[in-house]
């Protein structure tokens, strides 16, 4: 299903924070790593004086120098698998989404953030980008300010947010594939809910009973589909297979959800509106990479 992962750097500690997450998967996926800087030569020039022009590709050429033996560097954390560098030029969000491209079974794994460093092109935006552009499967890591350390990441739990639809489903062969590689218990995770002013009467008073009735009927459909879906993983051989269902907003819920669920992965679709409750899956995936402290795996569904 994979055939290497993609991590495009920028020189900074921060975005090496998704590292040792990328030596957890590439070891239990058995695929290369391939280390990516890009040199943004454009903004570059915006940023050099009028006489430093003439001296641009020099400068061009001492960078991408200096980018080549930061990536060599980093190479050394790698002992277990082959890992390859390449420095490319233009636009950092276009070069990884063509470079991941080029090979359908690539996977993109970056941090969510990291400005200071070689570049200093903003990773934060770039990987929001990406997030909607990619057709790869993404591993976003939001980054912190401490120094990653080199050990590999503990992952014990995936937590897969469904909300219905087939579009949602279709990052379920990806978790099954993961749950058996790095032997991770699944939990399937729906969020049930409505406009609670649905039963209000026309003096603006609630019917509690109606909506009592209605948030029961939300919460039937959710635990029956999710039930199912949770059959459906363990024919496929999975043992460790739950779910939960919550009352309230999809990105909070999910997002308290893994709080409280240590070493869990999140993995979802990038989008999928209809099904049980119908929530737009693909700005709750946006909202839950932005926030989440944890890493969320992402692929697209497709239309």
């Amino acid at each position: 299903m994979y055939s290497k992962i993609l991590v495009p750097l920028d020189g900074s500690k921060t975005a090496e924070n998704v590292l040792p997450f990328v030596r957890s998967f590439a070891r239990a996926l058995e695929v290369p790593v391939e280390l990516m800087a890009v040199l943004d030569v454009a903004e570059m020039a915006r940023h050099i004086t009028a006489d430093q022009a003439s001296r641009l590709r020099t400068l061009v050429d001492d960078q991408t120098g200096r980018f080549e033996n930061y990536l060599k560097g980093v190479t050394k954390n790698f002992p277990e698998r082959a890992t390859q560098c390449a420095v490319r030029k233009g636009s950092p969000a276009e070069m990884i989404i063509e470079a991941a491209a080029a090979e359908k079974g690539t996977m993109i794994g970056m941090a969510t953030h990291g400005r200071s460093g070689v570049d200093r092109w903003l990773i934060g935006s770039v990987a929001e980008k990406i997030l909607r552009g990619a057709s790869n499967p993404l591993l976003l890591v939001r980054a912190s300010e401490k120094e990653p350390a080199w050990d590999l990441a503990t992952l014990k739990t995936v937590i897969v947010p469904l909300d219905g639809s087939e579009l949602a489903e279709s990052v379920l062969p990806s978790v099954e594939t993961l749950a058996k590689k790095l032997n991770l218990e699944v939990i399937l995770f729906g969020v049930y809910g409505g406009p609670y002013n649905a039963g209000g009467g026309g003096e603006g008073f609630f019917n509690v009973r109606q909506v009592e009735a209605f948030i029961a009927e939300l919460r039937g459909e959710t635990v029956s589909y999710l039930s199912a879906r949770t059959e459906d993983l363990k024919q496929k051989g999975l043992d460790k297979v739950s779910f939960t269902a919550k009352d309230g907003l999809p990105a909070d819920e999910i997002i308290a959800f893994a709080g409280r669920t240590p070493d869990s992965l999140i993995a979802m679709s990038t989008h999928g509106r209809s099904g049980v409750q119908r929530w737009m899956l693909g700005s709750v995936t946006e909202t839950v990479v932005r926030h989440s402290g944890h890493p969320v795996f992402v692929t697209r569904a497709s239309s």
